[in-house]
């Protein structure tokens, strides 16, 4: 006796079950393998069905990215330890950004967020720096400061993560520069002698060394005021 088959049950499809498997998808792959196409293949649906819900690629890209800002959390602001709470969000975002690659190109591309979490990551952020006494310009300019230092950052890290930085390309371009420098050595003496120093430094490194020198820039000004 032949049992009929069970019928496939489709779910219902949402924004939030969309932004959902395109994060699947980019955790596993990159950037460029999030489609419409490949999500509607996952839901066994055609791509038309979706943009009832997402209007674009670059909408979905947002919606992503505002996705992900809202699983960092906000401490509640303290003017005894504004800096080493601005410090563990900021580590928190590079974190959260560096884990989805191709992601921090939407944060560095998106240039007015508009998506729920987003604003309220940005609401959080400028809590800390205003409760550091900061003077209204220099919170608004430092806000927008540190989500691009972990943008960027985060950028650099993911490309080495996927290989689409080719660490063999880098060696030998590295090579021929120390070539091209020693060759001419009274005209580079500090990049010869500091160049070891900085060839050296992991990603994270320079990331805390910026974030220390960023946040004394900016508790002086508050000092100052």
């Amino acid at each position: 006796m032949t049992w009929p088959k069970a019928p496939t049950v489709r779910r219902a499809i949402t924004q939030n079950l969309i932004v959902s498997i395109a994060l699947e998808i980019l955790k596993q792959s990159d950037l460029d393998s999030v489609s419409m196409r490949r999500i509607a293949q996952s839901l066994s649906t055609g791509p038309a069905s979706l943009y009832a819900h997402v209007s674009s690629k670059e909408e979905l890209h947002e919606l992503m990215l505002d996705e992900l800002l809202g699983t960092i959390e906000l401490p509640e602001p303290d003017p005894a330890r504004w800096q080493e709470q601005l410090k563990e969000v900021a580590r928190m975002q590079l974190a959260v950004l560096t884990a989805h690659p191709g992601i921090a190109r939407v944060a560095m591309e998106t240039t007015v967020p508009t998506g729920p979490n987003s604003l309220r990551h940005g609401e959080g952020v400028l809590a800390l720096l205003r409760a550091g006494g900061l003077p209204d310009r220099v919170a608004a300019l430092a806000f927008d400061t540190v989500a691009q230092w972990c943008a960027a950052f985060a950028v650099e890290a993911s490309g080495h993560r996927t290989g689409e930085i080719d660490p063999e390309d880098l060696r030998q371009r590295m090579a021929r520069i120390e070539d091209y420098m020693t060759e001419r050595a009274a005209e580079f003496p500090n990049l010869i002698f500091l160049g070891p120093t900085l060839a050296s430094t992991s990603i994270e490194e320079r990331f805390e060394f910026g974030l220390e020198v960023f946040l004394a820039g900016i508790a002086a000004v508050a000092g100052k005021r």
